[in-house]
C-alpha cells in the first residue's frame, strides 16, 4: 500500500531505523447512536478506512510524534505530559493512561497518516488512540495487554486528557472489529457478540456532508448532561434501580418529564426509542431482512434530527435525497452529529444511480459537493 510505504520511508529518513507498522481502522455504526454513554446498545463495525502508524521505541523517555498528513511535529517526554489542545493530545492521553494504569511505557517515535476522511464522523481520533495503545503494548509489554483493557484506557484518554466525554463504542469498534461482522455491544456490561453481516448484493456507502460545525464537541457534552438530568428526575420517582436511560421506559418518561421538562423529555425519549430500534434491528439482521433493518435506520435519523437535535441541514438533505433513490434500503446520519457522514445501505445494482443522484441533487440543494465512500468491513487494530 502506498501510504504505508510513504510512512515507512518517512520514519526511516527521520529516525534512521525500520519501524513497526500498525493499522487502526475507523468505524461505522449501523444503528444505535448516542446510546453508548447512556449504557445502551450499539451495532458498529471496523472499516477499511484507517489510521496507519509507523512506530519505534526510543532509548530515552522522549516522544517524537509526526502527523504526516498535516506536516506537523510534536516533541515531549513521558515524564512531563502536558495537554496541548492539538492533535498530539490523542497520543499523549494514551501514554498518560497507560502510565497511570501501571503498564510499562517509554519513549517512542511515531509517524502517522490515514485514509479516514477527517471530520467525517468515522472516529479517526479513536483509531489514532488505539494505534498508540497497540504500539505501547507491542513495544513495551510484548503484546501482553488485554484488548478490552486497552479499549478502556483509550476511552479514558479521550475523556480525561482530551476532554470529550465520549462513550466506549468508537474505541471498542476500532480495536475489536472483525472482518464481515458487526459487533452487538452492550455498553453497560461490555458483553459483546459478533454477528455475520450478510451483505451479498448490498453496499455500505458513506456520504460526507463535508461540514463540521463547531457545535459538535460542546453540544455532545450538553446532550450527555441533559440525559443525566433526565435520569435524576426519573430516579427520584422510581428509586435507585434507575442508573441510566437503559433502565427507563417511555411510560416513566411520559409520567415524569413530558409535561414538566419537555426538552429533557425529547432527549431521553430518543435514547429509549433508539435502544428499542436497535434490538428490533438485530432481530431483522438475524433473519436476513435488510429491508426492515433499513426502515429502522430512517427512524433513527428522524429521532436524531427532531428529538435529539444533533443533525444539521446538510445531513437531513442527504437522507432526504437517499429516500428517493430506488435500491436504497436505509439511511441516517452517523456519529456525534452537526456534520460528518450519512450511512446508507444500497443495493449493488443501484450504486451508480445512487452516486449520480446524490452528487447532482446535493450540489443543486446546497451549492457544495458531497464525497462518497464505499466501505468494506475489516479487522480491528492490528500489526501489519
Amino acid at each position: 500500500m502506498e501510504l504505508t510505504h510513504t510512512l515507512r520511508e518517512a520514519f526511516l529518513a527521520r529516525f534512521n531505523a525500520n519501524p513497526t507498522l500498525i493499522c487502526s481502522p475507523g468505524r461505522v455504526n449501523l444503528i444505535g447512536e448516542h446510546t453508548d454513554y447512556n449504557e445502551g446498545f450499539v451495532l458498529p463495525a471496523a472499516i477499511d478506512k484507517a489510521i496507519y502508524l509507523a512506530v519505534g521505541a526510543r532509548p530515552d523517555d522522549q516522544l517524537h510524534l509526526v502527523a504526516a498528513d498535516l506536516n506537523e511535529t510534536f516533541t515531549g517526554s513521558v515524564g512531563s505530559l502536558q495537554k496541548t489542545n492539538s492533535w498530539a493530545d490523542y497520543l499523549l492521553g494514551v501514554v498518560s493512561e497507560f502510565a497511570q494504569a501501571g503498564l510499562p511505557v517509554g519513549g517512542m517515535n511515531i509517524v502517522f497518516g490515514g485514509t479516514i476522511p477527517i471530520g467525517s464522523g468515522l472516529s479517526s481520533s479513536a483509531a489514532l488512540e488505539n494505534g498508540v495503545a497497540l504500539a505501547l503494548d507491542h513495544l513495551y509489554n510484548h503484546d501482553q495487554t488485554d484488548r478490552l483493557h486497552m479499549v478502556k484506557l483509550t476511552q479514558r484518554a479521550e475523556n480525561r486528557f482530551v476532554g470529550v466525554q465520549c462513550g466506549i463504542m468508537d474505541q471498542f469498534a476500532s480495536m475489536m472489529g472483525r472482518a464481515n461482522h458487526v459487533i452487538k455491544l452492550d455498553c453497560r456490561s461490555l458483553e459483546y457478540a459478533y454477528a455475520p453481516l450478510q451483505m451479498d448484493g448490498i453496499r455500505i456507502v458513506l456520504c460526507d456532508s463535508r461540514v463540521k460545525h463547531s457545535l459538535a464537541a460542546s453540544e455532545y457534552n450538553t446532550r450527555r448532561a441533559e440525559c443525566e438530568a433526565g435520569v435524576r428526575i426519573v430516579r427520584a420517582a422510581y428509586g435507585d434501580t434507575i442508573h441510566s436511560l437503559r433502565d427507563v421506559t417511555m411510560d416513566m418518561l411520559d409520567a415524569q418529564l413530558r409535561d414538566r421538562e419537555p426538552l429533557l423529555y425529547r432527549r431521553c425519549a430518543y435514547v429509549v426509542q433508539e435502544n428499542e430500534r436497535l434490538l428490533s434491528a438485530v432481530g431483522h439482521l438475524d433473519a436476513g431482512n435488510l429491508d426492515a433493518f433499513g426502515q429502522l435506520m430512517y427512524g433513527s435519523h428522524e429521532g436524531l434530527s427532531h428529538w435529539y437535535e444533533v443533525s444539521c441541514p446538510e445531513l437531513d438533505i442527504l437522507v432526504d435525497i437517499a429516500r428517493t433513490v430506488p435500491g436504497v434500503l436505509g439511511a441516517r446520519m452517523m456519529g456525534g452529529g452537526f456534520g460528518g457522514c450519512t450511512i446508507n445501505l444500497v443495493r449493488a445494482e443501484a450504486l451508480d444511480a445512487f452516486t449520480t443522484t446524490m452528487l447532482e441533487q446535493f450540489r443543486a440543494r446546497t451549492g457544495t459537493d458531497t464525497l462518497i465512500h464505499t466501505c468494506q468491513i475489516q479487522n480491528g487494530t492490528h500489526l501489519l
